[in-house]
């Protein structure tokens, strides 16, 4: 029998990713991956995986899973209610099940996305490099698809692996917010100085037709110069296209690999993964910054991911001394028999 997850009851997007289909973009095939990798690098941090490895990533609400394995572990890193056999669980802690017991993922309580990882990964076959899902291309994950009630996730590992659970505290992540860098162009040239400066002055709300391949944005209308056709070129991450209703859109992992409007700027990987967790009706803004500094903040946030593994720590053991003494909680100290008069 094949040891696996089997999901009793599945959210509206729950999908298998990872760290993305790379190399084919030359082929018209999307990368797809997930839409947040310092999450996903989380999740799997805690289970002892590498920071790529396939996990379910989770949309508003997750799924309802029974264990049909003599024994896991898993975690999910998100902000996200949860249960194990109807008592309350935390998130960002690793979680070691017996079969039949049964996990349920609720509501997203802050943020947008979340992942659940499994000790060893899921047992599934690489398409082209990689399980990442992509709906439209009907490509990877179980099926291609959406998860659904019924599917069994085949496991690699049938049993847990020894030793104990392990929790992080999401605090210790590098912080993000609504403002999103960006670099300008790469056809900055087709919009002019009154355009760009609306794009970069104006407040941006997300639309709610925006999903996993473009965030389209509502705002000011953005104006071109030079017409809003141009040849077909790649499309990177986070290149944000205005076409001819000039209402932004930028372009996200299921994007397309090649598009034909004029891309006034591209968001820097880290704040796209910084989206992911902002949901439609918010707003956002954009600020530019250069080449180089893009570069930095590109770097710093692969080493940040690199490091996931050096934060987790042993579960029932947030509070060792090692611990305590590594947050600096004291920062003076007051004479108690002659304390200042303002005491």
């Amino acid at each position: 029998m094949t040891a696996g997850l089997k999901v009793v009851a599945a959210g509206p997007l729950s999908t298998i990713q990872d760290g993305g289909r790379h190399g084919y973009q030359r082929y018209g095939v999307s990368v797809a991956g997930a839409f947040d990798p310092l999450y996903l690098a989380a999740a799997n941090a805690l289970v002892g995986n590498p920071p790529g490895e396939g996990a379910v990533e989770l949309t508003m609400t997750g799924d309802a899973y029974e264990v049909a394995a003599d024994g896991l572990r898993l975690a999910v890193a998100g902000d996200f209610a949860l249960t194990i056999d109807g008592e309350a669980a935390a998130p960002w802690r690793s979680h070691t099940l017996a079969r039949g017991q049964v996990v349920r993922i609720g509501a997203a309580r802050s943020g947008l996305r979340g992942y659940l990882a499994v000790a060893g990964g899921f047992a599934l076959v690489p398409q082209l490099g990689s399980v990442a899902t992509h709906l439209r291309n009907r490509l990877g994950g179980l099926d291609g698809g959406r998860l659904k009630a019924g599917d069994l996730l085949p496991l690699s590992l049938a049993q847990a692996p020894a030793g104990g659970d392990r929790v992080l505290d999401p605090g210790l992540l590098p912080r993000r917010g609504s403002a999103l860098r960006v670099v300008l162009g790469p056809q900055d040239s087709h919009f002019g100085p009154d355009d760009i400066a609306a794009f970069l002055d104006g407040a941006w709300t997300i639309g709610r037709e925006s999903d996993r391949m473009g965030c389209r944005l509502e705002g000011p209308v953005i104006g071109h110069a030079k017409g809003f056709n141009i040849i077909s070129d790649g499309i990177p991450l986070g290149a944000v296209q205005v076409p001819g209703s000039g209402q932004p859109i930028i372009l996200l992992p299921d994007r397309q690999t090649a598009g034909g409007y004029p891309k006034i700027a591209c968001v820097i990987a880290p704040d796209v993964a910084a989206l992911a967790q902002i949901g439609p009706g918010a707003v956002i803004r954009f600020t530019a910054i250069g080449a180089d500094a893009a570069l930095a903040a590109h770097r710093a946030f692969r080493q940040a991911i690199a490091g996931l593994p050096t934060l987790v720590r042993p579960a029932g053991a947030e509070l060792d001394s090692e611990r305590l003494l590594s947050l600096n909680l004291v920062d003076g100290m007051v004479d108690a028999i002659n304390p200042p008069e303002d005491v």
